[in-house]
């Protein structure tokens, strides 16, 4: 639910797009709709006249127009002559909406930061639901968090089938347990030691009026900072890849709660043997056959390659870098959230009825 609009003076609103150009919006609000807009920034306009034609699509909206109701106010200001280069109509409403307090930016928030705690990955799957559920309701923060576990597991996508994905005799074979997440996406390989995974749990108006794909890439910008730092250029393939020159080192989904709190988590091969993730994963025998490993004895191990460090240390470098660019405080699982988890285990996560949703 949106927040009351101010009905203010002198408001402003940016937005960075992403592979583009700075927009700024500078407001009034009066009697509820928008006055006085002022657009700016260093993208590419003609013709120039178009920019009065922009601000006009803006005043006299309702301050409470959604993105998509700006954004079309907009374009029916503009004729097929226009050209935005390095901005579009959304990403100036994203501005207005955020000069409009009715969405935020990065630096309005205050993330609770959690580093790497070795648990049942299980129970890192129940606290990827019980996390978001607290964001919700108030009880937290913003929330960014580490995993680390202590046993092997499959982790599959929400809506994949269980026997398209996993061998389950090889699986047995390894004592790995499966079990099923609550975001969509693919299967996670997940061994002591072998992935990097991170949780990001931030409100809707984080992701105020971007699209599913272009959320994807926005939320993790700063892990491809934090990749460069530690010696991997990565960057992003839509829709939830991320890659470096020598191919992809992880995947991305999401889940959003009907309050619009996003869920969204990032895992990254660190050292994989993938011999294993082969006799246990179907998909991952043809996605490793496309990219050229077929011997045996191979290994998937783009962060440990590529940067020579041992996966604590990237670890506490990519929790440095999340602190210095955002606003944070340290924090830890409450009582509430571990016994809350621990109750989804057997309610949820271990239950057949949910693993075998889709045989």
């Amino acid at each position: 639910m949106s927040e009351p609009v101010r009905e203010n003076s002198a408001l402003r609103g940016e937005f960075k797009v992403r592979g583009g150009k700075l927009v700024v919006v500078d407001l009034d609000i009066r009697d509820g709709h928008f006055a006085n807009t002022h657009l700016s920034g260093d993208f590419f306009l003609e013709p120039d006249t178009a920019l009065e034609q922009i601000n006009a699509g803006v005043n006299g909206m309702p301050a409470s127009s959604t993105v998509a109701q700006l954004s079309a106010s907009i374009s029916a200001r503009l004729d097929e002559s226009v050209r935005m280069v390095g901005f579009d109509p959304s990403s100036v409403a994203i501005a207005v909406r955020r000069a409009a307090g009715q969405a935020t930016r990065w630096e309005d928030l205050t993330f609770e930061v959690i580093g790497p705690k070795v648990l049942d990955p299980t129970l890192h799957v129940a606290l990827d639901q019980v996390i978001p559920e607290e964001v919700s309701t108030g009880a937290r923060r913003p929330v960014m968090r580490l995993w680390d576990w202590d046993r092997p597991l499959v982790v599959i996508g929400s809506f994949q089938s269980v026997r398209n994905e996993v061998d389950l005799d090889n699986a047995q074979r390894y004592g790995i347990k499966v079990v099923r997440r609550v975001t969509g996406g693919g299967a996670m390989f997940m061994e002591p030691g072998n992935c990097i995974t991170y949780s990001l749990v931030v409100p809707g108006s984080l992701v105020e009026g971007l699209s599913y794909e272009q959320s994807y890439a926005y939320l993790d910008d700063w892990v491809l900072g934090a990749l460069a730092e530690v010696g991997v250029h990565a960057s992003y393939k839509p829709l939830n890849d991320i890659a470096s020159d020598k191919g992809k080192i992880g995947g991305a989904a999401q889940r959003r709660l009907v309050d619009g709190t996003v869920l969204h988590h990032v895992t990254m091969s660190y050292d994989i043997d993938a011999d294993k993730m082969m006799e246990v994963l179907r998909i991952g025998r043809e996605k490793l056959s496309d990219k050229g490993t077929r011997s045996a004895n191979k290994r998937v191990d783009p962060m440990r390659s590529q940067t020579g460090l041992a996966r604590a240390e990237i670890f506490e470098r990519f929790l440095d870098y999340f602190r210095a660019r955002y606003r944070c405080v340290d924090s830890d699982y409450t009582e509430y959230e571990m016994q809350r988890a621990h109750e989804l285990l057997d309610a949820k996560f271990n239950n057949p009825e949910w693993t075998y949703r889709v045989p």
